[in-house]
């Protein structure tokens, strides 16, 4: 299975936003330049994101993004099917009806044995990811830091975190 690059992007930039201050808001573009990324790109996921209702959306001038939920509530396959959506990854299109030869009626009469395998590993994959919040992975990120990652990050912030009292 392959995700798009905007789950990455998506998912760093839920973590960067459990950094802001209770007040705190960062910019699509902010977001983009910390990691580097097209902020035209990440702004369509930054929107799934909201839509979601993962992130808060505060426009204007001075608006940006901040968590919508406590980093706790948000797992990764929240982020996953706000970006890629909720559709399986395996879609069985029945190709064993199609074909010179197909298989008669009476065959099909139970599910595609592929498709119920397929169905079962994304069953799986998606339990695994539901499992996994962005508390959870921040907390793994700040254990393993020597310090470094949290100075990039308040610096970062310290230049671009924008303040609101909404």
């Amino acid at each position: 299975m392959k995700l798009s690059d905007g789950v990455e992007q998506a998912i760093h930039s839920v973590a960067m936003l459990t950094a802001l201050s209770e007040e705190g808001l960062l910019s699509a573009a902010a977001l983009a330049e910390y990691h580097g990324v097209s902020a035209s790109y990440l702004l369509k996921h930054m929107q799934a994101l909201s839509g979601a209702g993962i992130v808060k959306t505060l426009s204007g001038p001075k608006g940006g993004y901040r968590l919508a939920r406590a980093p706790s509530s948000i797992t990764l396959l929240d982020i996953v099917l706000a970006v890629e959506g909720a559709g399986p990854a395996f879609r069985c299109n029945e190709i064993r009806r199609r074909g010179p030869n197909p298989l008669p009626p009476h065959t099909l009469t139970r599910p595609c044995n592929i498709n119920v395998a397929m169905l079962r590993a994304e069953q799986a994959y998606r339990a695994e990811l539901r499992r996994v919040t962005i508390a959870d992975i921040v907390a793994e990120v700040v254990e393993a830091d020597d310090g470094s990652i949290a100075a990039r990050s308040c610096a970062f912030l310290e230049m671009h975190e924008r303040k609101t009292k909404s």
